[in-house]
């Protein structure tokens, strides 16, 4: 077949105050390709120099919604550019003003699961299976552990890396790792109508939430208190100029 009329591996769309992407890859569970990787982190790193949206939705084809990232490297060279790349799509993901939407219709595993957890909202369906596998091959899960105890609770979390043990969504919603627990037929619901509610506050407000409520959970309490001073005096004047 002409490569040129293969179907794109992630769809990316801007519409409404919305960028959207959809894996697009559902022969093989959604797997995270190198090309996949540079176009989202490309996407992402356009909307931090030109903000045009305000919700970022991730979602998927088929059934799975992703099930990991291709390994293609063979030596220290190769292999240390995958994971510096899908460290930094995680950077972005975790650092864009957008606020993020996971919508999670099937399996999540090891990356997938990962990049639906660094979402501000993650939606699951009753009937996908989560897990973090890779340690049945013997390789630690290091880039999502850098981040995962800010989700969960560490006795909850150490057994899911250590041994890869399917998780339930109702386990992840307990452990902290998702948001809410969706019907698969209500899924599509759910996410707009949170779509709709992000969009109905104020933008500039909503970026400063999400850029305080991130930056409060790696400082301390002090610093925390005088932070609040400089965004609440600073907030306010902007609301009173607004009137």
């Amino acid at each position: 077949m002409d490569r040129n009329l293969l179907p794109e591996p992630v769809l990316i769309d801007r519409a409404d105050g919305v960028l959207t992407f959809t894996l697009n890859r559902p022969e093989c569970g959604n797997e995270i390709s190198a090309s996949m990787f540079e176009a989202m982190s490309a996407a992402l790193r356009a909307e931090a120099q030109d903000p045009m949206a305000r919700v970022l939705r991730v979602r998927a084809a088929g059934d799975a919604f992703c099930v990991g990232r291709e390994r293609a490297g063979v030596d220290a060279v190769s292999i240390r550019r995958e994971v510096a790349r899908l460290i930094e799509m995680k950077r972005l993901v975790r650092n864009t003003s957008l606020i993020s939407i996971a919508q999670v219709q099937g399996d999540a595993m090891g990356f997938g699961l990962g990049l639906a957890m660094l979402c501000d909202f993650t939606l699951v369906a009753s009937n996908a299976t989560l897990a973090f596998p890779e340690m049945r091959k013997g390789l630690p899960p290091a880039a999502i552990m850098a981040y995962a105890g800010n989700y969960a609770l560490p006795k909850a979390l150490f057994p899911m890396v250590l041994f890869g043990d399917a998780i339930t969504p109702d386990e992840a919603l307990r452990a902290g790792l998702i948001t809410r627990i969706c019907n698969l037929d209500v899924l599509q619901t759910n996410a707009d109508e949170l779509t709709h509610r992000i969009l109905a506050l104020d933008e500039t407000g909503a970026r400063q939430c999400k850029a305080f409520f991130q930056a409060a959970q790696e400082s301390s309490v002090e610093e925390n208190f005088r932070a609040a001073t400089d965004m609440l005096t600073v907030s306010s004047l902007r609301l009173m100029q607004g009137r």
